[in-house]
């Protein structure tokens, strides 16, 4: 691999003969029938479904990054693969798949071609999974570029879906993976690919757009989840924890912030630590600082995804051997709190409101910092709180009375759709808002043909605003 700043003509050449060997194996399947493409997608979730094989690519993740918890992964892979596959039941990716005969209308869906999965090492092997069966449901090949510190977990997955292929007589080239990965390779690879997907932060964005080909990309996470005095407290603590601890607070959907309703805090708190929380004191915050973010801007990537306790013993604070998760409070709302942004590890930033509409606008201050577009949460009983939360934060889902990292990316008691690629919209620099999955990689033909002409008139058009107003 090369060590310069740009790539040799033997990486140049290898990431075009990838292209070219997935462009070869997207032509050989692009018209097929939606049986043999659903049979296809069985196929790849059944392989990566199985047990034996969730372990394997788990383990290597773990073992590879030294980051997130083993039997979360394994959960993970299994349940994304079929969650995904789950959502994608009966759906018509292939040849006519609406139309309106009264208006002459048929509308065809057509891949895209040849898209680039740009992976993170936070999820190697499920975004993998998720991403792969809905471009494969939707006649797309793809070349996964992996994180350079997980290339072992990603590749295996990829192998163990070129398998899954192989035995249904596929062509196997519908999923390759780039080989001794770098930045310069992955932005090769999206330069020559026909679409980008990229699962990263806000980073990675600038770095997908400037390869000049149309692409999805994601937001940051920064999860506040606020909990009035309506909520059942311990049934919300539990939830929390639940959600904050697994895979050690890896996910961009792990809650970073509480927002506590002033009469029920100290309530709330002690149920928090009844739950494995340790509340830092301010000599043990202002340490946990300065470990997490050394040059006082950039996270310290050392911590990401690590026990508590070995953040803590990093931080050399003294805690119990009990201890799940750190908690901070909360003092400004910005940048001037590095504590109010996405953190990626099992620290919670607890905040104290009175008012729900001044929280509300407090959280949007913290999502501009850091996690616009994502998602938030809330505890409550109270539907106008649930309303207005929606309605005035600018997030993509807002997750109630749930363990927000299980229900933000689908899961099998709420109606988010099942994905590791969550779209932050125009908040994010990013092209949807929605959890990306089979759908956002078609392109659609209309067929039109015509119907009797109706040309409205004017009190069709304007009746309501002329009866109003007048025609001046």
């Amino acid at each position: 691999m090369s060590k310069s700043n740009e790539l040799t003509p033997e990486e140049i050449q290898e990431v075009e003969e990838l292209y070219q060997r997935a462009r070869k194996a997207f032509e050989e399947i692009e018209f097929w029938p939606q049986e043999k493409v659903d049979e296809m997608v069985a196929a790849v979730a059944w392989e990566w479904q199985k047990p034996k094989v969730a372990r394997e690519l788990a383990r290597l993740a773990v073992d590879e990054s030294g980051i997130g918890v083993y039997d979360d992964k394994v959960a993970k892979i299994q349940s994304k693969t079929k969650g995904t596959l789950w959502d994608m039941k009966d759906v018509q990716t292939c040849g006519l798949v609406e139309e309106d005969k009264e208006r002459g209308l048929r509308i065809y869906a057509k891949p895209m071609g040849v898209v680039a999965n740009v992976v993170p090492s936070t999820n190697p092997e499920s975004t993998v999974c998720c991403i792969g069966l809905s471009l494969l449901k939707t006649r797309n090949a793809t070349v996964v570029s992996p994180h350079p510190s997980t290339q072992g977990s990603s590749s295996l997955t990829v192998e163990y879906g070129r398998k899954a292929l192989r035995k249904i007589g596929a062509p196997e080239d519908l999923m390759l993976c780039l080989p001794n990965t770098s930045r310069l390779k992955a932005r090769e690879l999206m330069s020559k690919c026909d679409f980008v997907v990229a699962t990263g932060g806000a980073a990675l964005v600038e770095v997908v757009y400037s390869a000049g080909k149309p692409s999805h990309t994601v937001s940051s996470g920064n999860v506040i989840s606020i909990i009035d005095e309506t909520a059942d407290l311990k049934a919300a603590a539990a939830k929390i924890v639940k959600s904050k601890i697994a895979n050690n607070s890896a996910s961009c959907s792990s809650e970073n912030a509480v927002a506590l309703e002033t009469s029920i805090f100290d309530e709330m708190v002690e149920c928090l630590k009844a739950e494995g929380g340790y509340m830092c004191s301010t000599e043990e915050r202002e340490k946990l600082r300065k470990l997490m973010w050394p040059d006082g801007k950039n996270l310290n990537r050392k911590i990401v995804a690590r026990t508590a306790l070995h953040i803590a013993e990093m931080a050399e604070l003294d805690v119990p051997e009990n201890t799940l998760f750190l908690m901070v409070l909360g003092e400004k709302a910005g940048s001037e709190d590095r504590f109010s942004g996405e953190k990626i590890s099992p620290v919670l930033t607890v905040w104290k409101w009175d008012d729900f509409s001044e929280m509300v606008e407090r959280m949007k201050v913290m999502l501009r910092f850091s996690g616009e577009g994502h998602s938030s949460s809330i505890h409550s009983e109270r539907d106008d709180r649930k309303v207005e939360l929606a309605i005035k934060a600018n997030v993509g889902r807002v997750n109630c009375n749930m363990p927000h990292a299980m229900a933000n990316s689908g899961s099998w008691f709420n109606a988010n759709p099942f994905t590791d690629t969550l779209g932050g919209g125009s908040w994010a620099g990013n092209m949807t808002s929605e959890n990306i999955n089979w759908k956002h990689f078609l392109n659609y033909t209309w067929l039109s043909e015509p119907f009797p002409e109706y040309v409205p008139t004017e009190k069709d058009l304007f009746g309501d605003y002329i009866a109003k107003w007048g025609k001046d």
